[in-house]
């Protein structure tokens, strides 16, 4: 399960609307707005080298945060949208939303695979093909996750590993209510070309014993 939430610290952003947002960035902030619960919204300002630090790190959308503003209650939040430059691809403004520990929410959990040693398809030379590197699971927000383990021991080629064959955490539950692959052993290519061509040869064989056989 996950560990100590971290702290996002923040300040409250005096004005709202396009004009307060130019003037936070031109100073060196990401605007946002928090909102939720049973408090009105938040005009926030979060400095841009933290939020663009905190998003290299990976997982942020996935991840609770302790929110703190000076001036209001620590609140436990979680990111919702980052909004980008769509030339720069930097974070321009972000919306988080406030949660109860208790709050169920759906996030995209990532797949860990073990056992790679102990998968006789991959000693044959198979090749891993994830399908699913992120399952989006329905989770309670004091209980999120860090990652789900799927074992590959065992599998050979050909072999599926599906999301019954992952152990959920309690109080889990995927958000699609059906079987479906995380993952799978694929044939390397040089084998699958050689049973073609073997397919072919004896395909040839076969039409060459005929054609003898009819003369």
């Amino acid at each position: 399960m996950a560990g100590e939430i971290p702290d996002l610290v923040a300040e409250v952003r005096t004005g709202t609307g396009k004009g307060a947002a130019r003037q936070a960035r031109r100073e060196g902030y990401v605007p946002g707005i928090v909102y939720g619960g049973d408090n009105d919204p938040l005009p926030i300002n979060i400095p841009f080298n933290v939020l663009l630090k905190r998003l290299k790190q990976g997982r942020f959308l996935s991840t609770l945060f302790n929110l703190k503003v000076e001036g209001h209650e620590d609140v436990r939040v979680i990111c919702r949208n980052v909004q980008r430059d769509v030339v720069k691809d930097l974070p321009t403004h972000l919306d988080l939303m406030r949660l109860r520990r208790a709050t169920k929410i759906a996030l995209f959990i990532p797949v860990e695979f073990i056992g790679h040693e102990e998968t006789p398809g991959l000693k044959r030379g198979g090749m891993l093909n994830v399908v699913r590197p992120e399952v989006e699971l329905l989770v309670t927000a004091g209980e999120i996750p860090e990652k789900l383990v799927a074992d590959l021991t065992g599998l050979n080629i050909g072999d599926s590993l599906t999301i019954s064959d992952i152990t959920l955490p309690a109080g889990t539950k995927p958000t699609i209510d059906r079987e479906f692959n995380i993952a799978n052993i694929q044939a390397p290519s040089g084998l699958s070309s050689s049973d073609d061509d073997e397919d072919a040869a004896e395909g040839e064989a076969e039409g060459e014993a005929e054609e003898t056989a009819e003369s």
